[in-house]
């Protein structure tokens, strides 16, 4: 959603890259593009001009003018701002300390209220709850069966005793939502509940009877939270809906959905700035588990194309497999050969983590390789695996054995091409050389006798192809004059590497064959086949 955004305030860093001292001049251009960025991504005017505002104090201050790396130091605050403007800390659910915890979901009709009810409750279940929904939307047609097979999929038990409107009755139905929600809250204390979500009506626009309705509902249950779902895709219209909502149901936190999709973001960084209210959650998908935590510090580095590794490891920690975690790094220690079984598994194992490309655009400087990502096919799993289970347990084992007449079997019993056999095989063949290097203590591939790897065989091999130091002259003057050669010529060695993303200092220019990428990963991410 931020990929305007992202690119905008990475090109404008860019232009600082390498200035010693920053002249007011300079101050003020930076800020004029991060305006325009602003603008351009639908932020409220009032927030931009407040953020900016801060952002040229800042620049302008002691901070930078004493930085020994002022362009780093801009893109610091530039972070930092955006982090309070997005709210500052991550918000959590605040727990009653007696009974069932009460949410209360209000917005507009069609942000996606109903489907973000059964994604909170999975996600409030993998956290050890015993979450129920309560289905008080009885106007929108079919709204209650909605939730009902929402819930089914979450696997948790909605509370409907009115079916509501239905299709082809369009007027109110018999049934109080209101008594509704005070029945639900009952029920689930009776079946010992700790967390009960209601979910409401809404309207296409905001009026006096969907307020009414909601202030009563909430006179009636006292929730310890009152979310208020925002589509992220609203536009500029998101302040004047958040000051409406927030001033008839008081809510406590923000939830923004459909944040995968295409528009420019800007909901996201006005509502929480306007209405002083945390951004708690995020709706990343369709799926019931598209669904996380929001943390303001996360967003800020992705929109700062910084990537959000925590976010990342959390993920593979929830989805990866600590039993095959644990044998493979047994077979690793004990240098035994890496298989096609053990490839497969692997890519199992990454598909459970969810859709590859959000995985990937969480890496630092991904904006960068963005059009490869968004050209990545996630179907190149489930062909792996089918070419893969195509073979013999023994080809498996032993994939040197697969000549060419094997070679087309195998490709007709995937339903692939030979070619695509022949790709697969041979980036296997660089995972397994890797994985040999590696277990023999040589380091990466590229990088021999890698500190920390161990001094095995690759890395005796490597210091024995070395180059012999040249010995120290015994002239002091001399010596110390060759030392300063040799820091020289390091200190350039260094320059010569490719710069990280971090900062979002890479820019437009960074060419992604630096990285000394496996040959065939260009397909890999979506390239010519």
């Amino acid at each position: 959603m931020f990929n305007s955004l992202s690119d905008r305030l990475t090109a404008t860093f860019k232009n600082l890259r390498g200035k010693g001292r920053l002249t007011e001049a300079d101050v003020d251009a930076t800020v004029r593009e991060i305006r325009r960025a602003l603008l351009d991504a639908d932020v409220a005017v009032p927030v931009v001009r407040e953020f900016t505002g801060r952002v040229r104090e800042r620049a302008l201050g002691a901070e930078v003018s004493g930085a020994l790396n002022p362009s780093q130091q801009i893109v610091k605050i530039v972070n930092e701002e955006l982090v309070e403007i997005l709210g500052g800390e991550t918000r959590r659910i605040r727990l009653a300390k007696t009974g069932p915890t009460i949410i209360m979901l209000a917005g507009l009709q069609g942000a996606g209220k109903t489907t973000l009810a059964g994604k909170l409750s999975k996600w409030l279940k993998s956290q050890g709850h015993s979450p129920m929904l309560v289905a008080c939307d009885l106007q929108r047609p079919n709204a209650v069966n909605q939730l009902q097979v929402v819930g089914q999929r979450a696997g948790v038990p909605v509370f409907a005793p009115h079916p509501g409107a239905t299709s082809m009755e369009l007027e109110h139905p018999a049934g109080d939502p209101v008594a509704v929600a005070r029945a639900g809250v009952e029920e689930a204390r009776q079946k010992l509940h700790d967390v009960v979500i209601v979910d409401t009506a809404g309207r296409l626009g905001v009026d006096a009877e969907m307020m009414e309705q909601a202030r009563q509902i909430r006179r009636a249950i006292v929730p310890n939270e009152v979310l208020f779902v925002i589509d992220s895709m609203i536009g500029q219209d998101a302040v004047n809906t958040a000051l409406a909502f927030d001033e008839g149901v008081n809510f406590t936190g923000i939830v923004l959905s459909k944040l995968d999709g295409d528009a420019r973001g800007g909901a996201a960084l006005s509502v929480a700035s306007v209405t002083g209210k945390p951004v708690m959650f995020a709706s990343t998908g369709e799926g019931v588990d598209d669904f996380e935590l929001f943390h303001p510090d996360r967003m800020a580095s992705r929109i700062l194309d910084m990537g959000d590794v925590l976010t990342l490891i959390e993920q593979a920690e929830k989805s990866w497999d600590k039993d095959e975690a644990a044998r493979m790094a047994k077979k690793f220690a004990d240098q035994e050969d890496f298989t096609l079984d053990d490839f497969l598994a692997q890519m199992q194992q990454i598909r459970n983590m969810g859709s590859m490309k959000k995985m990937l655009m969480m890496m630092p400087g991904a904006q960068n390789i963005r059009q490869q990502l968004e050209q990545f096919d996630e179907r190149e799993i489930d062909r792996v695996e089918a070419i893969v289970r195509s073979m013999t347990p023994h080809e498996r084992v032993a994939p040197k054995i697969i000549n060419g007449s094997r070679r087309a079997r195998i490709a007709k019993g995937s339903g692939m091409h030979v070619s695509d056999v022949n790709g697969l095989l041979e980036r296997f063949a660089q995972a397994q050389k890797m994985m040999k290097k590696m277990a023999a203590g040589g380091g990466m591939p590229g990088m021999p006798g890698m500190p920390g790897m161990g001094g095995g065989a690759g890395a005796r091999k490597g210091a024995r192809n070395a180059p012999k130091k040249k010995a120290k002259s015994g002239n002091p003057a001399k010596a110390a004059q060759e030392l300063r050669d040799a820091e020289a010529r390091r200190a350039s060695a260094g320059k010569s590497l490719p710069t990280g993303a971090a900062f979002g200092q890479q820019g437009a220019d960074f060419d992604p064959s630096q990285l000394n990428l496996p040959k065939g990963f260009d397909k890999f991410l979506g390239g010519s086949k």
